[in-house]
Formats: structure tokens, C-alpha cells, sequence
């Protein structure tokens, strides 16, 4: 008869390898798009299942460990199950769900009838793939992997279609991320270096007996890779020229997931690798840049895609404050705002898909009325758009409320300075979102300075032998209920999140409360109970004698 712990250990690998056999048969059904998209769905909604079963599971038995290949931690494969980590599979898991129906709605193309669209489903189960195993990956080096997985499907899916400007965006998102994945294998390199492993629980125990120079060393490297990946100031001016020009739906994932897989790195370093607080003023300083600096580019912004890209690099700044500011209650804010924006900025990025079908553009200098031409439309619009803004009740004034708690709790200059910066780009925010409002649903198109270039229906006028078509895509004015109701479900799981603020909030307290638990992480995945105890693996440079021989503790 199985076991509970069995059954764990069958569901823990499934969100890495369902996504990557999902992909490979839908690689070979190219030619058959309804049954690729058939397979899609199934998979990504057995993900979903498997997803909430391991929250559960997490929830009542604690964290759980798979050791693949049948190797010994630390020297094989661990895969990692605990409050954070199954959050976030789950919470992507949600997300790709509903993008995915999104995109089967729109029709994949996002009306350019050149897309490729055989590729886009093995693709994106390969991006799902990738994200979950940068989750649930116990060490470096497979974090790495999940990152290059995600990484490598990311720049097929923002140059679906190869346009010119897909391409120079494609070129630039290339570089900068190759940068970030050099240096993060360099900083693996120097981990494994210094302590000659590199699994997440070993490390910790044996960069106990580094230097404090060495140390800072290794974690500032390691700290300008995620950094990179998170869009975290300065290294953050690629992401508002980068995902502007995708596809909605690859925007959209993008928008709501990538930079939090980032973030989620930051937290896994800042609390198993590096329990200290030598970088948090580098980290405070770098996160009210980053809230302030992206705030003030989308208010310059004339196009919704390149606002709500500012918006996000903005709001990346709250979720770095959180990690840095030191205490339990500002590591369970973050992680609560990690998932408040995951929903939100995805929802407003479909938003955004739906108003280019129905009014043919995305500039503020083109767009009017969509108040009185579509209500559906504005609902789905001012809902998460007073949330990222963070109006009360909803979940991001709840969110922002926690971290200056946060904040005041920490009682440093810092932290204060944090605080007021904070409420500055909560402001600009709502400041922002209203903006998008009063241009694009509540003034008439005529007053706006283009609003005759697209037109919220298709027309064509005759001139002479001529025929000029005035909008700018022939499928202007419909929105499909495929694109809509996977729009209302994640608008309705932000509002969830406002409802329900008091059992989530219960939810990422535990999260972090695991995640700063480093000695029960370690036993969790190495067995080791007290936290001095030291694993006998060869140092870099030295072989094992004879007769010697690893002793490694058991796990889950």
C-alpha cells in the first residue's frame, strides 16, 4: 500500500517532468494544432492539480525531499517541496494555466497570420518546465539549468514571428541575460570553489567557515546574477525595451513570472546560503532605486505595454525591500507581494491584449471611450489597476501595509527612508493607473491626438482607386470570450487574494518562517539535526584516501 511520503514523492517531480514529455508530444503533433493545444491544456491543468496537492501536502506533513537518480544528497539531485517553493509552483502554475487559454482564445498569432505557431506550445511547456525546476531545485547548478531551460524558451517565444523590432528587442533580452547566466555560473564556480558543493543546505553549513570577505564575495557575485534576472536597479533597463514587443500572451507570463523567479532566487540565497546582513544596505538602497526609477519612466510613457513594463520594474523594489529589511514579518510581505503581483501584473497585461483587439493599439494617444464601447472591458481594467495602485481594500495596499510595518519594526534610518519611498510610488502608481484610465476609457476618442489612426471597429474608406484601411489590424472590435474569461478568472484570483488576505497572509508567514528556518531545511534535505554538524565530502582538490568514504546523512 502506498504511503503518504510515496505519494509525495511522485508528485514532487511531476511540475519538472509532465511539462517536458507534454512538450515533446506536442513537438511531434506540430502538424495537428487542435490536438497540440488539446495536450497543452491537459497538461498544464493536471500541473495545476498536482500544484495545490503539493501545497497541501507541504502544509500537513512539512517539507519533503527526491533525491534523483537514486544519488545520496549532497552529491546528487535534490528536489526541494516547502511553504515558498510550492507556493510559487502553484501560483505559476495558475498563471500559465489561464495565459494559455488566453492565447487559444486570441487565436496564439496575436493577429499576425506569419506566427509560427507550432512551436508556441512545446515552447511554453518548456518555460513551465524551467520555471518549476528554478523553484523546486535543492541546488545551484539546477536552479542554473532551470533558469537556462526557461531562459532558452523565452527567446523563442519574444521573437515568435521575427519581426524587425521582435528581433532588435530578442537581441537585446539575449545579451543581457547570457550576461547574468555567465555570471551566475561563474558565482557557482566560486561556491563550489570555496566549499566544494553546491547544494543549497551544504553550502550553508560550510560557508560557516569562510572568511567574512570570502563570503561577502561570493554572495555580492551571486547577487548581481539574480539581480539581473529580477530587473533589480541598475541592472533593470533591458526589461521596459524587452517586453513590450512580444505577443500578449508571452508578455503577459513574462510580466507576471520571469522577474519573480529572480526574486525567489534572491530570498533562496539571502536566507539558506547567506543568513547574514552584509548586503541588506546594498539591497535597501538598490530596491528604493528600483520602486522609484521605474515609477517615474511609466509616468513618461505614452504606450500601456511600456507603462505597465516601468510598473513592474517598480514594484520589484517593494518585493526587495521585504527581503532586506531584516525580519520575519518583511520576508512574509515580500513573498505575499511576490504572489499579489504575479496575479495582478498578468492580468493587467491580458488587459491590455484585450484592448488591442477591441480598439486596435495600445497608445494612450490613440485610445479613447473604451468606458462606453466595451463596460466589460473597463471592469476588467480598474480592478487590478486599483490594486497595483494600492488602494484599500485590495491586496496591494495590504501588501504595501505589511512591508512599512516591516519597515518600522527595522527602525533604522534606512528603513524609514524605505518607508517614505515606499508611499512616494504607491501614489505615482495610482497616479499612473488613473492616467491609462481618463486617456483610454473615459475621453472621448476624438480628443485624442492619433484617435482617428485606429478605430474601435474596422473601417475602410475609398479614395480614388484606393482603398485605405484605417486601423491598424483587421480582427479590431472582437473580443472573444476565450480571451476574456481567462482575463476574469486571474482578476478574479487578485480579488481572491483581497478576500481572503487573512488565510494567505497565514500561508506566506509559514513560507517564511521555513525559509528562515535554515536547520530544518537542512535536515529536511541532508538529515543532519544539529546545525554544526558537518557532512565528510573531499575538498576541492583532494581525493578521497583509502579507506575512506562519504557519510551523508539520510531525508525525506
Amino acid at each position: 500500500m502506498m504511503t503518504t511520503e510515496s505519494l509525495i514523492a511522485i508528485l514532487i517531480p511531476l511540475p519538472v517532468l509532465l511539462p517536458a514529455a507534454a512538450a515533446a508530444l506536442a513537438l511531434l503533433l506540430s502538424r495537428r494544432p487542435r490536438v497540440q493545444q488539446l495536450v497543452g491544456i491537459s497538461a498544464l491543468g493536471v500541473l495545476l492539480l498536482v500544484a495545490g496537492a503539493l501545497v497541501y501536502s507541504v502544509r500537513a506533513y512539512g517539507i519533503h525531499t527526491v533525491q534523483v537518480g537514486g544519488w545520496d544528497p549532497p552529491v546528487g539531485i535534490t528536489l526541494v517541496a516547502d511553504g515558498l517553493s510550492t507556493l510559487m509552483v502553484f501560483i505559476s502554475q495558475l498563471v500559465l494555466f489561464a495565459v494559455f487559454l488566453f492565447g487559444i482564445g486570441q487565436g496564439i498569432r496575436d493577429g499576425d497570420d506569419d506566427d509560427p505557431i507550432s512551436v508556441y506550445v512545446p515552447t511554453y511547456l518548456l518555460l513551465n518546465m524551467g520555471v518549476s525546476m528554478a523553484f523546486l531545485a535543492g541546488d545551484l547548478f539546477n536552479m542554473y539549468v532551470g533558469f537556462e531551460v526557461l531562459l532558452v524558451a523565452s527567446y523563442v517565444l519574444l521573437t515568435l514571428g521575427a519581426s524587425a523590432q521582435r528581433i532588435r528587442a530578442g537581441v537585446s533580452y539575449v545579451m543581457v541575460n547570457m550576461l547574468s547566466s555567465m555570471v551566475f555560473l561563474l558565482a557557482i564556480g566560486m561556491v563550489y570553489a570555496a566549499v566544494g558543493t553546491v547544494n543549497f543546505a551544504h553550502v550553508s553549513i560550510r560557508m560557516e567557515e569562510l572568511p567574512d570577505g570570502t563570503r561577502t564575495a561570493i554572495g555580492a557575485v551571486l547577487l548581481v546574477a539574480f539581480a539581473v534576472k529580477a530587473a533589480v536597479f541598475p541592472m533593470s533597463s533591458w526589461l521596459p525595451d524587452s517586453y513590450p514587443t512580444a505577443p500578449s500572451t508571452v508578455t503577459a507570463v513574462f510580466a507576471g513570472l520571469l522577474t519573480k523567479v529572480g526574486v525567489y532566487a534572491i530570498i533562496r540565497a539571502r536566507t539558506v546560503l547567506f543568513p547574514y546582513d552584509t548586503l541588506d544596505a546594498v539591497l535597501l538602497w538598490a530596491g528604493l532605486a528600483t520602486m522609484l526609477l521605474g515609477i517615474l519612466g511609466a509616468m513618461a510613457q505614452n504606450d500601456i505595454k511600456r507603462l505597465l513594463s516601468f510598473t513592474l520594474v517598480s514594484h520589484i523594489g517593494y518585493m526587495i525591500f521585504g527581503i532586506a529589511i531584516g525580519n520575519p514579518l518583511g520576508m512574509s510581505g515580500a513573498i505575499f507581494y511576490v504572489v499579489h503581483h504575479i496575479l495582478v501584473q498578468t492580468a493587467l497585461f491580458l488587459v491590455v491584449g484585450l484592448i488591442e483587439r477591441q480598439a486596435g493599439s495600445s497608445s494612450l494617444r490613440r485610445l479613447g471611450g473604451l468606458a462606453k464601447a466595451s463596460p466589460v472591458l473597463a471592469v476588467l481594467y480598474i480592478i487590478p489597476a486599483l490594486n497595483l495602485g494600492g488602494i484599500p481594500p485590495f491586496s496591494g495596499f495590504i501588501g504595501k501595509v505589511v512591508l512599512i510595518e516591516a519597515g518600522a519594526l527595522n527602525g533604522s534610518p534606512t528603513a524609514w527612508v524605505l518607508i517614505a519611498g515606499s508611499i512616494v510610488t504607491s501614489l505615482l502608481t495610482l497616479y499612473t493607473m488613473v492616467l491609462v484610465w481618463s486617456k483610454a476609457f473615459w475621453r472621448d476618442r476624438s480628443d485624442a491626438p492619433e484617435g482617428d489612426v485606429a478605430l474601435a471597429r474596422p473601417m475602410t474608406l475609398r479614395e480614388n482607386t484606393r482603398t485605405i484601411q484605417l486601423s491598424e489590424r483587421a480582427d479590431v472590435g472582437r473580443m472573444p470570450l476565450g480571451m476574456v474569461i481567462p482575463t476574469a478568472v486571474l482578476v478574479a484570483a487578485s480579488l481572491a487574494v483581497s478576500l481572503w488576505a487573512g488565510p494567505l497572509t497565514a500561508v506566506t508567514n509559514r513560507a517564511a518562517h521555513t525559509v528562515e528556518d535554515v536547520r530544518g531545511y537542512r535536515a529536511a534535505v541532508l538529515g543532519v539535526d544539529d546545525p554544526g554538524e558537518q557532512l565528510e565530502l573531499p575538498r576541492p582538490g583532494r581525493t578521497l584516501g583509502p579507506g575512506e568514504h562519504q557519510e551523508i546523512g539520510g531525508a525525506h
